[in-house]
């Protein structure tokens, strides 16, 4: 860990400053209560981490801990014993996430692309649509996608697919045998967080068949969700939009029985421990 001093804290600012405006993710950690209360420690993913919250134990468990939150995109306050200790509340440390949007991949530029790009921007992501088909693929008829390619999705993945996280979405929306198959392989071989495919059920039986044929085993299709979005009657492409992201809020937030508010009980906005700001 790299001291904060009067010089350390000014490279610590520097360094998350540079992060934010590189679109980097990094997690800055405060100790807010207790012992070394003001201690800063700014970590991301493969970069050593800058300053300390005053203890080299506590700082080692609050590198692991702020890399988690940070993988989620979460802000969170987390308490410790003085040297790091679970289930102690000596030290709080507020941990604040500065965590580029997350992506949603959209594979296929056909009729509902367009809602779903329309839907995950109001969400937050920065959307990618993919088709190799260069007469369909165009800026013209996806003007809000932050990106659009015209390639095969596979080779997409290929080239970004070391990047996606949790917090990321891969939606594939072709119905067709060579497009879908070859992306949901690859989409499989990433850390996505969630992954949809467009069909109906005889489509997405098919498509298992050519899935397995493929050789992807039989825990990582559990992983496609198929057909896509939440069961809410959606019919036109908008409805069906904000069924799809209703499936993805739901599967980020555990909520896997996804149900009205007005027949459940208990908090609405998350657990016991819910973050502050994201998640």
């Amino acid at each position: 860990m790299t001291a904060v001093g009067s010089d350390g804290s000014s490279r610590l600012y520097e360094d998350l400053a540079a992060a934010i405006r590189a679109e980097e993710a990094v997690a800055l950690a405060t100790v807010i209560a207790g012992p070394g209360q003001g201690g800063k420690l700014l970590v991301g993913p493969g970069r050593t981490p800058v300053g300390s919250l005053g203890n080299a134990d506590l700082d080692r468990v609050v590198v692991r801990d702020a890399l988690g939150e940070l993988a989620a995109g979460t802000t969170v306050v987390r308490h410790y014993g003085e040297h790091g200790e679970a289930r102690e509340t000596v030290v709080a440390v507020f941990v604040e996430s500065f965590a580029p949007p997350p992506q949603m991949l959209v594979f296929g530029a056909v009729d509902f692309t367009a809602a779903l790009v329309r839907v995950a921007k109001v969400l937050g992501y920065r959307v990618t649509v993919c088709d190799a088909r260069e007469v369909f693929a165009t800026r013209a008829r996806f003007p809000q996608a932050d990106e659009v390619v015209v390639d095969w999705p596979d080779r997409l993945l290929r080239r970004v697919g070391g990047g996606l996280t949790a917090r990321d979405a891969v939606c594939v929306l072709t119905h067709d045998a060579k497009f879908d198959v070859p992306a949901l392989v690859a989409a499989l071989a990433t850390d996505v967080g969630y992954i949809g495919a467009m069909g109906s059920r005889r489509t997405h039986a098919e498509r298992i068949a050519r899935l397995e044929e493929a050789g992807v085993d039989a825990a990582s299709l559990l992983r496609i969700r198929a057909p896509i979005g939440l069961d809410i009657g959606a019919r036109t492409p908008e409805e069906t939009a904000v069924s799809i992201c209703s499936e993805i809020i739901a599967q980020r937030t555990g909520r896997h029985d996804a149900r009205p508010l007005s027949v459940t009980e208990g908090p609405i906005h998350g657990g016991e421990t819910e973050p502050l700001v994201g998640g």
